[in-house]
């Protein structure tokens, strides 16, 4: 069928039908370049420290600038995608992020790279929901599921990669080679890009909706940035309380536009199908767990058990293997169980393993890590593709880039969501059960087990010895409490998602989506 003249599907060429395999190998490449980038950059933070002589400030801005400004132009940039053309801004996007990687591998300062990572952020934006969109596109209905299998493995494989690549890296060259790694990448996808990807956009070329575009860029930057913010200045400090309100105020204003507009950006009447709505939930509490698990669990394996940045990665690369094995197998559940039963199951398998982290002491062996890692990645695996699909379903083709979108920006905001708000659990209760001890650490109770560690190595050995024991022991403490909150924030999903996914699902008439998907739950 690969070589076929013939397409099965009156919405596709018979020549773009008969090379979509390797059309969805360069979207598949283009969106690892992106998804390792958005995970590669924490492991070389100590690293940059030294080398650039940076503040622990400008270290969060080296990661959250990416994700800030990722998040919210990801909206803006799969409109422009739907009306001026997705492979115009998916080979936009991957230039600029080639611009971005130069000036990063170039950089002699801070704030060089944080230039470098805004510029990055704003690339990833452009080529993520064009990579989805373009996918949608291309394969006819039967196969669909399918290939969104592949691309949801490779979104989920290629950030749970990045921290390996970059380890590997850290211990073999200079700190710059975590971005120049990204120039070959680029180079491949842009000119396999060029000879393979067709042109497609919005059949209807509906007017853009620069107002909804500003208000959705300022509303979800503001939120992404209260929630990056809150763990730092405290969940109840007047900061947070005043970012998240005008986070609240712009997003309702960007509502108040797109329902009263002729042509809205975003149509939220999509939120009424529960399909959509639901799908999206589900999605962005996926992400929740997921990242706030990686953020917790590297801290785990290398100040608690000890493993270098390498040894950190090679020990988690087992789970981005599984999910690109496993997604794949996805369709075929949802075929024969239905997207009502084999979504809540996946969200219930990743919440087995988030909570199984609630099991590791300070010498747990590999097997206690694996417990929690393999569930979670079978679980995701099984999860992404269904959901994925739901939401790509409830568009109409015209208005994938958006769909995209919206699929990208719950994936974002969910995992910003669970690095801060399972990161603050942690927190809270690591300083909960440092209890008098903490402020015997160098005099000041500390922020964290990288803190602890720093202070105790300014004190007498065996003193220093005891408070590190005793810190590390306080952090696994709240890893446990922070494990059982994203296990029971999962279950919760499964079960609202069991009882208000629709049986049997049925697609949106102009996307013509996914047979695996229509099948009776």
């Amino acid at each position: 069928m690969e070589h076929t003249t013939t397409s099965p599907h009156p919405g596709i060429d018979p020549d773009v039908y008969a090379r979509r395999w390797r059309i969805l190998a360069v979207l598949c490449l283009s969106l690892t370049i992106i998804m390792i980038a958005n995970g590669s950059l924490n492991v070389a933070l100590p690293t940059l420290a030294h080398d650039l002589h940076a503040s622990t400030s400008s270290l969060q801005w080296m990661v959250d600038t990416y994700a800030l400004v990722f998040a919210g132009l990801l909206f803006t940039a799969g409109t422009l995608g739907d009306r001026f053309g997705r492979k115009r801004a998916l080979q936009a996007g991957l230039m600029l992020f080639l611009v971005g990687a130069a000036i990063a591998v170039t950089a002699t300062s801070a704030s060089t790279l944080i230039v470098a990572r805004g510029v990055m952020g704003v690339a990833a934006a452009f080529v993520m929901p064009s990579t989805l969109s373009i996918l949608t596109n291309v394969f006819p209905a039967h196969e669909r599921a399918r290939a969104i299998s592949m691309w949801a493995g490779v979104a989920a494989g290629g950030a749970a990669l990045g921290p390996t690549v970059s380890g590997f890296l850290l211990e073999h060259f200079w700190w710059g080679s975590v971005f120049l790694i990204n120039v070959p990448l680029i180079v491949l996808a842009i000119v396999f890009g060029r000879r393979l990807v067709p042109a497609s956009k919005d059949p209807d070329d509906h007017p853009l909706d620069p107002p909804g575009a500003l208000l959705s860029i300022a509303g979800i930057g503001l939120l992404v940035y209260a929630i990056i913010e809150a763990p730092g200045n405290g969940w109840a400090s007047a900061h947070t309380a005043v970012t998240f309100a005008a986070a609240a105020v712009t997003l309702a204003l960007f509502g108040l536009r797109e329902m009263t507009a002729e042509h809205p950006m975003l149509d939220l009447r999509l939120f009424r199908d529960r399909r959509f709505s639901v799908a999206s939930a589900g999605i962005g509490l996926s992400f929740f767990a997921m990242f706030g698990m990686f953020f917790l669990i590297s801290q785990y394996l290398q100040l608690v058990l000890g493993y270098t940045p390498l040894e950190a990665g090679l020990v988690t690369l087992p789970q981005p293997v599984v999910m690109m094995l496993m997604s794949p197998q996805a369709p075929k559940l949802v075929a024969r169980y239905g997207v009502a039963r084999s979504a809540p199951a996946g969200l219930i398998i990743t919440g087995l393993g988030m909570t199984a982290l609630a099991t590791v002491g300070t010498d747990s062996s590999l097997w206690n890590v694996y417990l929690a890692l393999i569930p979670l990645a079978i679980g995701m695996s099984i999860t992404m593709t269904p959901l994925t699909t739901l939401i790509m379903s409830s568009v109409p083709l015209g208005r994938a880039g958006v769909g995209s979108a919206m699929n990208d920006t719950t994936r974002e905001l969910g995992g910003a969501l669970g690095v801060a708000v399972l990161g603050s659990v942690a927190t809270s209760q690591f300083t909960s059960s440092l209890g008098q001890h903490g402020a015997e650490i160098a005099g000041k109770t500390p922020t964290g087990l990288a803190d602890a560690l720093e202070r105790v190595g300014t004190l007498p050995a065996v003193t220093g010895q005891t408070l590190a024991a005793l810190a590390r022991s306080a952090f696994v403490d709240g890893l446990h409490v922070a494990a059982i909150v994203g296990g029971v924030v999962l279950a919760a999903t499964a079960v609202a998602a069991r009882f208000l996914l629709p049986q049997p699902v049925t697609v949106h008439p102009e996307a013509r989506a996914v047979e695996e998907v229509t099948a009776v739950a």
